[in-house]
């Protein structure tokens, strides 16, 4: 049994692995602190799982496409001085195979088992289709 768990969150105003990689270079160049840091509401309960070897999965309309390994988890206070989880993530953003996953709220928590393997490196470009067409596919067992 694995002793790490991972998170599954949708990447919200991007649409491809590329939006994201623009939006992480932007947020570098204002505030190199922040840039592989994503704030959420609520704190992970399972948080010493997630520590222990665990990445955050990032959803591209409705397919896993690409995970981030996660450091640690900071308090972020925000302007309204609600606490709030900085979710402090590895730089390197590896893609994965696509796999589906339905529109959901927040992060869920993603056993290792139910995680897509990691793309081989020579290949990380190999995702050039649209996301709907990634997911049919991969609905189907194809890719």
């Amino acid at each position: 049994m694995d002793n790490y768990t991972n998170l599954v969150k949708l990447c919200v105003g991007a649409d491809s692995v590329e939006d994201l990689i623009a939006w992480r270079s932007a947020r570098q160049a204002e505030n190199p602190e922040a840039a592989n840091r994503h704030v959420t509401r609520m704190w992970p309960k399972r948080e010493a799982e997630l520590l222990n070897g665990g990445s955050l999965y990032w959803v591209f309309k409705g397919v896993i496409l690409a995970r981030q390994r996660i450091l640690r988890l900071d308090e972020v206070i925000g302007a309204d001085g609600i606490r709030r989880c900085g979710i402090v993530l590895d730089p390197e953003l590896v893609r994965t195979r696509p796999a589906p996953r339905r529109t959901f709220q927040g992060w869920r928590y993603l056993a290792p088992g139910d995680s897509p393997p990691d793309l081989p490196r020579t290949r990380p470009s190999e995702d050039s289709l649209p996301p709907a067409l990634s997911a049919a596919l991969a609905e189907i067992g194809i890719r």
